[in-house]
């Protein structure tokens, strides 16, 4: 998979998630598959258990299916799933 800022646009449920960084540090090294998304939060299922994650404090790392890790800060992601599909990305560089 090419990594590039249109990433932001793909579907995160499914995927394998790691809390590598978070103002609440009680979220730091949370990592499982997520389940589902809202506007605000991540659920992650890990050990059985549902956890809820807030996408605007915390940095994830994704697994996506063919190895392929990346790095996106949460607050990039903050908005409604069905709407950052259809967000058009411009690009700074």
């Amino acid at each position: 998979m090419k990594v590039t800022p249109e990433i932001i646009r793909h579907e995160f449920i499914g995927l394998t998630a790691e809390v590598v960084r978070s103002s609440n540090p009680s979220y730091v090294g949370i990592k499982g598959k997520i389940i589902d998304e809202t506007k605000n939060t991540f659920v992650i299922e890990t050990n059985g258990k549902e956890k809820r994650i807030i996408k605007n404090i915390s940095i994830f790392h994704f697994t996506y299916a063919d190895g392929t890790k990346i790095e996106i800060d949460g607050k990039i992601l903050v908005g409604r799933p069905e709407d950052r599909v259809k967000k058009v990305i411009r690009r700074r560089w």
